[in-house]
């Protein structure tokens, strides 16, 4: 039963009744911005190149280059050829159809909140609205088009990488269906900058149409929510800054899947296999997905968020009045700070209203029993586990009125390519190598494939457990049950741990007291003025949830191990992850840690942490990094010099 929010409907429920012609060419008339007409995507373009902003960086480009003002708009207006979009019903129609085949056969069902698209609905006929879905699949942004398609509300237009320009027929497809393509950086474009930024900031100025990109700025391999970026967001708030718009709303979208298609692809991602380039004749290949069953889909729509309410005591707008609108401003380091706020609440945001189904529970259990379980140890265990997590606050569909063994049966059957199921015992099929001989690191690879496919679905939970878990590891290290001591353990794990999980900056003191008061409500702990003190029964409890961050912890040890025992001055930036790869695969054939160390993504986590906690110096004039003691609490042997 899913807990008490929004009522969800099955928006395939009505496609699988009816025909798909039909929808795709019905009648689509959208409630618009303060019932404005858009205008055509060559007017946009036109108001763009004329706008004061751009005119001024391009004389201001012209000026410091040497170049004529005339062959640097000509270069600008490439650029917005290159980037913009070319948004045409035909096209839109064209995909709903396509897209409403292609979702019958994937998915069980697709449910999307009513009352999110009602609130969605208002909110678009009131302000400029910012669409911030969850990014873990490709799957995210065809979605978000296909819903607002259904429900008659304006199509987004999408900020999406250059890669899918490269896609012959289907970039230019996607380019008519509202996606204009960006550059992954920019380096010190300023042409570039400010091209893109007056895009956006004319559309949004403009009511044009809902603008849509992700926070995390890319798709996440670990299912775990990244560090948002924050360069779009200042964007779309800039002409709230300077009061060109009274206010803007930003709606955060939670994308959920019971089963990632792209599963086995991001684990071997994570193992340091390249992404395959995105092409059209991949798209074709991977027709085959289409014969696989992908369980249900949730859509949350989340509440508005008002960016005047965000900004209200945070933000002096008069700073912005000191020069004239068209002149582009550095953002101050009030603003960066309220930026990173801004998007690091609204990731939690995501986090919170993201529907998790049994599996991620099953995976969780499974992950912390290599050897396996028996089928009733599991059933017993999932429910266990289930009730903890609903205490936590997770938003669980589990089914009503059925016994939890029959739940865990039908999580089995979806996922049984991850298993090893036999006479009533489960455990992942890291056992199963292929028949072809292979070497042992070729073992340890197809199994680190399943072991990270796994762990991407225990990932989806782990915001759930997460400070309650930073709470059972601090009192596990401390050497006291002083109140002080296991809090600055607390503090210590989430300051390494905060490139790891979405952590707000400079709420320490409140994650460790909602820590405290969940573990307080399930009866684990009694927090005392001074003193944290275990209960009798909250052993188990507190031993599961250090058990959730174990291979967190095993793999930045073996990056300090690494950086310890085998840094060599040859060693550069690009070859760091590799090398490191490659020490955990030795470690992991000694049977000295775990699968999960081999990730890219936890490895470059945990440098950038040493970095920051200045165990790891990074001294850009000679590219070195230097390793240095941390009073004992980074495990330090000496010095260590390696190039970077």
């Amino acid at each position: 039963m899913l807990k008490k929010r929004d009522d969800f409907e099955d928006i395939l429920e009505e496609r699988r009744r009816s025909s798909d012609l039909r929808y795709a060419l019905r009648c689509y008339t959208p409630t618009l911005y303060r019932g404005l007409v858009p205008c055509k995507a060559s007017m946009l373009k036109s108001i763009v190149l004329q706008s004061d902003h751009l005119q001024y960086v391009i004389k201001q480009v012209s000026s410091e280059s040497g170049e004529s003002t005339e062959g640097v708009s000509e270069e600008a207006s490439l650029i917005l050829d290159e980037m913009a979009h070319c948004l045409q019903l035909s096209t839109i129609r064209f995909f709903a159809f396509t897209l409403s085949k292609a979702f019958k056969r994937l998915f069980r069902s697709v449910c999307v909140n009513e009352e999110g698209i009602q609130r969605l609905q208002q909110a678009v006929q009131e302000h400029p609205v910012v669409l911030l879905p969850s990014h873990r699949s490709y799957m995210d942004f065809l979605m978000m088009s296909y819903l607002l398609y259904t429900y008659d509300l304006p199509l987004p237009v999408i900020a999406a990488g250059m890669d899918f320009m490269s896609m012959k027929f289907v970039g230019e497809m996607l380019r008519m269906s509202g996606a204009f393509f960006i550059r992954r950086s920019f380096g010190g474009d300023k042409l570039y900058w400010a091209v893109f930024s007056e895009y956006v900031k004319t559309m949004l100025r403009n009511g044009y149409a809902p603008i849509e990109f992700f926070l995390e700025g890319t798709r996440s391999r670990t299912c775990k929510s990244l560090t948002p970026k924050t360069g779009l967001l200042n964007i779309v708030m800039e002409p709230f800054f300077k009061g060109e718009l009274f206010d803007v709303n930003l709606v955060p979208v939670s994308i959920s899947y019971e089963r990632i298609l792209e599963e086995s692809l991001y684990a071997r991602e994570l193992l340091g296999i390249p992404k395959p380039k995105e092409s059209t004749s991949g798209l074709l290949k991977a027709r085959r997905v289409l014969s696989e069953d992908y369980g249900s889909m949730y859509v949350y729509f989340g509440h508005p968020v008002s960016v005047r309410s965000l900004a209200e005591g945070k933000i002096n707008r008069s700073q912005y009045n000191l020069l004239p609108r068209y002149i582009p401003q550095k953002p101050s380091a009030d603003t960066h700070e309220f930026l990173s706020d801004a998007a690091f609440r609204l990731v939690r945001i995501q986090e919170e209203n993201m529907v998790l189904k049994p599996w991620v529970l099953i995976a969780t259990l499974l992950l912390q029993n290599p050897d396996g379980l028996d089928l009733s140890s599991l059933a017993e265990q999932t429910d266990w586990l289930r009730h903890l997590a609903l205490a936590f606050g997770a938003f669980l569909d589990w089914p009503d009125h059925e016994a939890c063994s029959e739940v865990v049966s039908c999580s089995l059957a979806l996922h049984r390519h991850l298993l090893s199921v036999s006479a009533g015992h489960v455990q992942l099929s890291v056992t199963d190598v292929p028949q072809v001989e292979t070497t042992p690191e070729e073992a340890v690879f197809h199994q680190a494939v399943v072991v990270l496919s796994c762990a991407s679905y225990r990932n989806q939970i782990l915001h759930v457990f997460l400070r309650p878990a930073l709470l059972a590891m601090a009192m596990q290290s401390a050497n006291s049950n002083r109140k002080d001591d296991v809090y600055n353990g607390f503090n210590f794990l989430r300051k390494v741990f905060s490139n790891e999980f979405i952590l707000c900056p400079g709420d320490s003191v409140q994650d460790f007291e909602e820590a405290c008061y969940l573990l307080m409500k399930r009866g684990v702990l009694q927090v005392l003025e001074h003193e944290i003190v275990m209960s009798a029964s909250g052993h188990s409890t507190l031993a599961f949830l250090s058990s959730v961050l174990d291979p967190f912890l095993q793999g930045y040890q073996v990056v300090c191990r690494y950086l310890c025992e085998e840094t060599n001055e040859n060693l550069t930036e690009k070859e760091f992850i590799p090398a490191v790869r490659s020490f955990a695969l030795k470690l992991i054939l000694a049977g000295n840690t775990c699968y999960e160390a081999l990730s890219s993504d936890l490895q470059k986590n945990a440098l950038a942490a040493f970095l920051r906690l200045k165990a790891v110096r990074k001294l850009c004039l000679f590219t070195f990094l230097f390793l240095c003691h941390t009073g004992g609490k980074i495990p330090t042997q000496k010095p260590i010099l390696a190039r970077l």
